[in-house]
This record gives C-alpha cells, sequence and structure tokens, in this order.
C-alpha cells in the first residue's frame, strides 16, 4: 500500500511506539544477564584484553572461560559509567524503538498505517518479556536489518546485500545468536527465487537457473563475506565451537527455563500459540501468498520457537510481517481507507509529541511526579541492601556461598567477595549445579559448607526458604543481617 503522506506514517508510527517505549521504561532489570557484563566490561577496559580464564568466582578461579559477547559488556559498562540507570534504560527504549518501528515498516510495505499500528502494539506486548537489558536487545535491530537486506535482494536489488556482512561482523561479537543471519541467507540461496518463476518453471527448474544467475551468486558471495565476518573477534573460530559448546551444554538445558520449549501459561504466551495456530487458517483463506522463502521462514523459525523460549521472539518477529501481508486486502478495504485531508504540520508535532512523552516514564524523570514507580532493579535478585551492609561488614569470614541470582550483582558491586556461582549458566559444571540445587532445597547443605570451607551465606529469601530455615534453626550459624529479599549468616566459631 503506498503512502501518500510520511507524516501521517510518522504519527501512527508514534502511536505504536508510544507505549512501547513506556512499557520499557518501566520493565525492571532482573540481575541474571545484567551485572557480571557490567564487572566484564570493566574488566576488559581496565586489562586492555578479553579475559581469558576466570577471576568473578573462586569456585572456578582460574580456569579458562569464553567471552564471546565481551563488545556488549563495554557497551553496557560504557553506558552505566555515563548516566547509570537514565541512561541504561534510554539505551534498551532506543534499541526498542529501531526494532519495532524496522518491523512497523516492512509491515506497512503490505498494509496501511493504523493495521500496522494494531498489530505492532500487540507484538510489542506480546514479546516484552524478552526485553530484558542483555546482549540479545543489539541482536533484534540486527535481525530486521538483515531481513530488509533480503527482501530488497529478492525483489532484485542486489546493492544491500552489504548489510548481511556488516550486521554479522557486529552480531559475532555481541551476542551468540549471531547464527541466525546464515539461516535468513541460506534459506534465500535456496528458497528465493520468486513465486512467479516456481509457477512458471517450477521449483527444480527455477532452482537450477537460479544458481547461474547473478542473484544467486550475489548472495552465495554475500553468505562468504558473512563467514570471513564472523571471524573478526578477538577469538577467531572459536566463536563458532563457542556456539557449538552452548547448544549442547546440559547445565543451560537442565536449569535454564528459556532453553526450554514454550509453554501456554501467561497472556503473552497465549497471544504466542493463538497467533501461531491462526495464522495458517490466515494463511488459507488470504488472496495474498506467501513466497517460498517465507514459508521456510516461517516453518524453520517456528521449529525453533518451539524448541526453546529463547527463540520465540525472532519467530514473533516474522510471524507479525507474514500476517500483514495476508490480512491486506481485508484491512486495506476496511480499516485503512486514504482520508483525504492531511495536514503535515500537524502531524508531525503530534508524533513528536508522541514520542517525547514516552521519556515522562525514564528513571530520573518519573521520579518527580511518580511516588509508586517501578523499581529500577528487580530486587528479589539484586540483594542491594544486603550488599550495602556487607561493605561494611569486611570483618565477616569467608569464603562465601550465595544464591546463583545474588552472584551477578555481587561481582560487580562487591568484586572484594568473590561467588561460588553466578548466572553464567555455561560456565558452571553439570555437577556444580546439581549440587546447587540440592543446597537450595536444604539437603546436604552443612556438608557442602564443611568440605568447601564456607563461612558466609547470603541467601535469597525468594528462591531459598528451605536453606534459610534449616541455617536458621542449626547453632553452627550466626544470623547477621535479613530484610525482605535477602539473609547474611555467618559460621559462629570462625568470627
Amino acid at each position: 500500500m503506498k503512502n501518500s503522506s510520511r507524516s501521517y506514517d510518522l504519527l501512527w508510527l508514534s502511536i505504536a511506539l508510544l507505549p512501547l517505549i513506556g512499557l520499557s521504561f518501566m520493565l525492571s532489570v532482573p540481575a541474571q544477564d545484567y551485572w557480571w557484563y557490567l564487572r566484564l566490561g570493566k574488566d576488559i577496559i581496565e586489562q586492555g584484553a578479553v579475559p581469558l580464564v576466570d577471576t568473578m568466582g573462586y569456585s572456578r578461579a582460574g580456569e579458562p572461560i569464553f567471552y564471546q559477547q565481551w563488545l556488549s559488556g563495554i557497551i553496557f559498562y560504557l553506558v552505566y559509567q555515563t548516566g547509570a540507570a537514565p541512561l541504561t534504560f534510554l539505551l534498551r527504549a532506543v534499541l526498542i524503538g529501531i526494532t519495532y518501528g524496522s518491523i512497523w515498516s516492512l509491515m506497512r510495505s503490505h498494509i496501511g498505517t493504523r493495521t500496522a499500528t494494531i498489530l505492532l502494539i500487540i507484538l510489542g506486548m506480546a514479546t516484552s518479556n524478552n526485553w530484558m537489558i542483555r546482549p540479545q536487545l543489539f541482536a533484534y535491530p540486527l535481525f530486521l536489518l538483515c531481513l530488509f537486506a533480503i527482501y530488497k535482494w529478492q525483489k532484485g536489488n542486489n546493492r544491500l546485500l552489504f548489510l548481511l556482512p556488516l550486521s554479522t561482523f557486529l552480531w559475532a561479537n555481541l551476542h551468540g545468536s549471531f547464527v541466525l543471519p546464515f539461516l535468513l541467507a541460506g534459506a534465500s540461496l535456496v528458497f528465493g527465487a520468486t513465486n512467479i518463476e516456481l509457477k512458471s518453471k517450477g521449483f527444480l527448474s527455477a532452482l537450477r537457473e537460479l544458481g547461474g544467475s547473478k542473484k544467486h551468486q550475489a548472495m552465495f558471495l554475500t553468505i562468504l563475506a558473512m563467514l570471513i565476518a564472523s571471524l573478526l573477534n578477538p577469538h577467531g573460530f572459536g566463536v563458532w565451537q563457542y556456539l557449538v559448546f552452548i547448544l549442547n551444554n546440559p547445565s543451560d538445558y537442565l536449569f535454564s527455563v528459556e532453553w526450554r520449549p514454550p509453554t501456554n501459561e501467561g497472556w503473552q504466551m497465549n497471544i504466542f500459540f493463538a497467533w501461531m495456530l491462526a495464522f495458517p487458517i490466515a494463511a488459507a483463506f488470504s488472496k495474498q501468498k506467501l513466497t517460498w522463502l517465507e514459508w521456510i521462514l516461517f516453518l524453520g523459525f517456528g521449529w525453533l520457537a518451539l524448541s526453546g523460549v529463547r527463540y520465540v521472539i525472532w519467530f514473533m518477529f516474522l510471524l507479525a510481517i507474514f500476517t500483514a501481508k495476508l490480512v491486506s486486502e481485508w484491512t486495506n478495504t476496511y480499516i485503512d481507507k486514504p482520508i483525504e485531508n492531511i495536514n503535515p504540520r500537524i502531524n508531525m508535532a503530534i508524533a513528536v509529541m508522541l514520542l517525547l512523552l514516552s521519556l515522562v516514564f525514564m528513571p530520573g524523570i518519573r521520579d518527580s511526579w511518580w511516588d509508586g514507580a517501578p523499581d529500577l532493579y528487580e530486587l528479589t535478585t539484586t540483594p542491594v541492601d544486603a550488599v550495602e551492609f556487607l561493605k561494611t561488614r569486611e570483618d565477616l569470614p569467608g569464603k562465601m556461598w550465595n544464591d546463583y541470582a545474588f552472584g551477578s550483582y555481587l561481582e560487580f558491586a562487591l568484586p572484594s567477595r568473590p561467588t561460588w556461582m553466578d548466572t553464567r549458566m555455561y560456565s558452571f559444571s553439570l555437577e556444580q549445579w546439581q549440587e546447587y540445587v540440592r543446597v537450595t532445597s536444604g539437603e546436604g547443605w552443612q556438608e557442602m559448607f564443611d568440605r568447601e570451607g564456607i563461612n558466609l551465606l547470603l541467601l535469597s529469601q525468594a528462591a531459598q526458604p528451605n536453606l534459610i530455615q534449616a541455617v536458621s534453626e542449626s547453632p553452627v550459624w550466626c544470623e547477621e543481617y535479613k530484610d525482605k529479599y535477602a539473609f547474611v549468616f555467618s559460621r559462629c566459631e570462625a568470627k
């Protein structure tokens, strides 16, 4: 659907982004994949190199470790050092705005502004549980950039293919999902023939002809450039070995929820499953037809989404764009009828006002008018007050055993107290995770603490109630501190 006014488009895009950016400002930061990245960024800047051995905890001190997402750590740390929480939250808002604005633009090539806005708001709400401040945030706009280049390539425009190796270069240093652009490009290489070619010549004939076309050759050379770009990192080919290791690491699959298949629990997953089930029905009745490439992407990323929660958001990006194509004829007739009178100045003014309005929810601004504003950090996993207490009690004995989620915050806020475990799931053995689960449930904890020489405990009220009760009832341990989120115990005889 052709656009009659850029200002009108911007107005509806701002309407779509206002609730999404506003929501991104209000989501608290969990400790899991944030604080230890700040520590990593700090260490890299101070040492001038990416660490090759573990220096954050004592249970694996000196053991080899691989930080593929080193660049994310540097960016997070520099942003935090420059503007603390307000600038950190603003960074997330900008990345969310770019990502979902790009999806809106891709949908807009099929449908009108109003339907694109409706679909984008639904998509944003359904995927907002993947907006944690973590390296994956940087990958979202890169994914859309690659998809945009592939759509242009499929229409005969090869000039933007350079975006694929450029994105791969950045991606391979930012997040472990850098294999995704290869999936997009590989599917395009095989299934990138247009539907017209397929209908007139058949799939095999079109594929054979495509193999000798300049279009096919350009994509093939692009994939080779992507492979080279993926090696431009401090670890070289090691990033691919890391990827294989992560995909086969039992600790992630057994103890991290995001690696498990999604279940239809919660309204966000309700939207995901309902949308996925409704999509084939819409495809069956729509006069618009998806290309072979789009169906392959739907099936491939759909399979990934059903195999692990962490893949759902990538699939939903594609699902929204494909849905826009399928419903375009109906929505362009009944919802997106063009309007005759458009005032570009008024549209631009309202659009800018709406985008600026979202800033009232940003930390540092909302505090001036919102007494009950959400906490900046998820305090059930970020023991701010308990750590402040520990900073004042250097006399308390070590070694310390901690809730694993607390470990991330400890490693940045209190590096003088090395951790036993943290949220770097891949860096700890299956046996260590199994022992952590047993101790957390209150089984064999005293024997383990004696064996490891543990003299100090930082425990989570939310995650370790059984262990807290057992330690509280033991004459061996003295309570040093407690609040609604954490307990601190020390071994009485060690003081």
